[in-house]
This record gives C-alpha cells, sequence and structure tokens, in this order.
C-alpha cells in the first residue's frame, strides 16, 4: 500500500447517534466531512435516532488520510488506530461537533462530547498496512 492503497479490499462502517436536540442533517455533514463518499441512513431508535453509513474501497478513507496530513496529527492519529486493532479491523471515534467544521479530533467511545461521537470501524485483510497508508508522510 505504499503510497498506493490499490487492490486492497476495505470497508468503512460509520454510525453516530442523533439525539433528540440535533438535526439530523448536521450529524449527516458531520460525517460527509470526513467520508465525503459514504451512504448514509438515519433510523429512529429509542428516543433520537441512529445515523449509519458505509463505504468500500480505500477512496472512502481518501478525505480522513488528508486531513490527518493537513492537521498534522499523523503519529497521534497512528496510537489511536493501533489502539483501536483487533483482528481484521480498526476501530476510532471521533469528535462530532469538531468534524461538522471539517476538522478531526479524536474522542473517548463515552461521555467526552455532550452529543456523543462518531463511531468508526475500518475492516479489511491487513489492517496494519492500511494504517501505515493513512498515516505514511508520501
Amino acid at each position: 500500500m505504499n503510497g498506493d492503497a490499490a487492490g486492497v479490499e476495505v470497508e468503512v462502517l460509520v454510525e453516530a447517534e442523533v439525539r433528540p436536540t440535533e438535526d439530523p442533517e448536521r450529524v449527516r455533514k458531520a460525517v460527509e466531512n470526513v467520508f465525503p463518499t459514504v451512504q448514509c441512513e438515519v433510523r429512529p431508535r429509542g428516543r433520537g435516532a441512529v445515523l449509519t453509513a458505509g463505504a468500500r474501497g480505500t477512496e472512502g478513507l481518501a478525505k480522513l488520510r488528508e486531513l490527518l496530513r493537513r492537521e498534522r496529527i499523523r503519529d497521534a492519529a497512528r496510537k489511536v488506530f493501533v489502539a483501536g486493532l483487533a483482528g481484521g479491523s480498526v476501530t476510532f471515534y471521533l469528535d462530532k461537533q469538531v468534524a461538522y467544521v471539517g476538522r478531526l479530533s479524536f474522542s473517548e467511545p463515552t461521555a467526552e462530547s455532550p452529543l456523543g461521537p462518531i463511531k468508526v470501524q475500518i475492516c479489511c485483510d491487513d489492517p496494519r498496512r492500511l494504517i501505515e497508508w493513512l498515516t505514511s508522510k508520501g
């Protein structure tokens, strides 16, 4: 994948709670600011809703990779991604409010933001290689 991720099977799964006080379109915009190629769906859940989205292929991760470079947080991202590594997937959380303005801030799964985080799970055959591609300088 060195500089090129061609031929790698990747599936990106995104989930974000839509609280009763939130506009679902704002949550959709937050997700699409980081993952512009995902297909979003909002479904009722409990007193609110949940937005789910998905994409296949590394083109779905191109904007994330660009934001990691632009914001100069590749090293921090690498640590978060490695910590979220389990089997054939990498799971991490993004601050929803920060994503809404087109930036990145990693988050904890619960209690850090009053609106809850955006959960991202990336499934692939070689997640360590994917992490290297996402966080490489090249």
